[in-house]
């Protein structure tokens, strides 16, 4: 899982300010994306729970998730609440799910979630404006199932969405 600001040149409204959350699942390449107005303990806890939904609905279960030590994530560096867990870690531990964290200054570690990030923004954000968090959001809606149905290289030329049919 990962947190992408979303280009300023893309939002119409200077004052909107709008965040690309993305898990990807390690097997399958199957992804979820969700936007959110704020990049925040709150947003990413809100993220995960949908994400295990979505993925439910799909007959996927999600045993660990994988994160930066970003602070929507963990306090795992801060100096006050170091010993509390974050929301994002509260919410992962309800449903049973294992929170990993990525090792500081290592981002090749969330190299599929990069190279996704990547792909958006040369598909997506190059050609599109948003006008608010909903309309994003829709515009959002369909470029994920776009992208699940693409075809890709590590998955023989399936897309994600039909490689995860042949395993369940």
């Amino acid at each position: 899982v990962d947190v992408k600001v979303v280009p300023r040149r893309c939002i119409a409204d200077q004052e909107l300010r709008l965040f690309q959350y993305t898990a990807i699942d390690e097997f399958t390449r199957l992804r979820f994306l969700g936007a959110y107005p704020e990049q925040s303990t709150y947003s990413s806890a809100d993220f995960l729970k949908k994400l295990v939904k979505w993925y439910a609905r799909r007959k996927i279960r999600v045993e660990c998730v994988q994160t930066d030590n970003g602070f929507a994530f963990t306090n795992r560096f801060s100096n006050s609440k170091r010993d509390l867990p974050a929301l994002f870690e509260q919410t992962a531990a309800l449903p049973g799910t294992r929170h990993k964290l990525i090792r500081p200054y290592t981002s090749r570690h969330n190299g599929k979630v990069e190279r996704s990030h990547r792909e958006d923004h040369k598909r997506f954000y190059s050609c599109h404006k948003f006008y608010s968090l909903n309309g994003f959001n829709k515009q959002f809606t369909v470029h994920n199932r776009r992208s699940n149905n693409f075809p890709m290289r590590p998955l023989h030329w399936l897309s994600p969405a039909e490689f995860t049919v042949q395993y369940l």
